[in-house]
């Protein structure tokens, strides 16, 4: 009798200690679960967030259509284009030519012959010509010599101009809002980190928005609507 009272003891015993350890198997498979679907949800809202903070991440798809752009790198120089890495963009720089009546490709060509005649270092990551078309110098992801302290961490627009007034026309002014609204969801800034060349360093560029400070608030507007209409807040 007491053998079987033993064995039956015995028997308890493993079921018991086999009900523990599956209630442990099951205890820490619903742990994981739930740091799987934690790290899933982060990860969604992240996602979700990619459009503006993503700093122009791999695979993210902009609400706003990307510009038509001639790209028309420069040579490597240390004049006009250094190949200087820029680490993060943190906003983007509305500029002037001061050449009435030049073309973007002009201006493009001007900064490509600094690496022969040594004059100066300027260039931009952009220019907007005078029919709106849209010339790209620089890649976004190497500084521009065109804003002063802020070359290291901005993305610069040059702006075609046709009289000394330095107003935009119609196709320019269109092209710039587009761009600069299609820059700023890409590298997920805000509209108010788009500034000009002025509020960097006090020069008179880009002329027209520093002489009329209201067009330039007007300017900031139409990229915010512009941002809006394609559902981007």
């Amino acid at each position: 009798m007491n053998g079987q009272k033993g064995k039956r003891q015995s028997k308890k015993k493993t079921a018991k200690n086999h009900y523990r350890a599956v209630l442990c198997l099951l205890l820490v498979s619903a742990a994981l679960l739930a740091v799987c679907i934690a790290f899933a949800i982060a990860a969604k809202l992240r996602g979700g967030q990619a459009g503006r903070g993503s700093q122009g991440q791999a695979g993210y798809e902009c609400k706003v259509p990307r510009p038509e752009l001639d790209v028309e790198l420069l040579t490597v120089n240390e004049y006009s284009r250094p190949a200087i890495a820029l680490e993060k963009v943190n906003g983007v720089v509305i500029h002037y030519t001061a050449n009435p009546g030049t073309s973007a490709m002009a201006n493009r060509n001007y900064f490509e012959n600094l690496k022969d005649t040594h004059t100066t270092k300027a260039s931009s990551h952009f220019i907007v010509g005078l029919e709106g078309e849209i010339v790209q110098c620089i890649p976004s992801r190497e500084i521009s010599y065109a804003s002063n302290g802020r070359n290291v961490d901005t993305i610069a627009i040059e702006c075609c101009i046709e009289d000394e007034t330095g107003r935009f026309n119609q196709a320019t002014y269109d092209a710039v809002v587009h761009l600069a609204a299609w820059l700023v969801e890409y590298f997920g800034l805000e509209v108010s980190d788009v500034i000009r060349h002025y509020d960097v360093t006090g020069k008179p560029c880009p002329k027209y928005f520093v002489d009329f400070p209201s067009a330039w608030e007007q300017f900031l507007a139409d990229v915010q609507a512009y941002l809006q209409a394609y559902g981007v807040s």
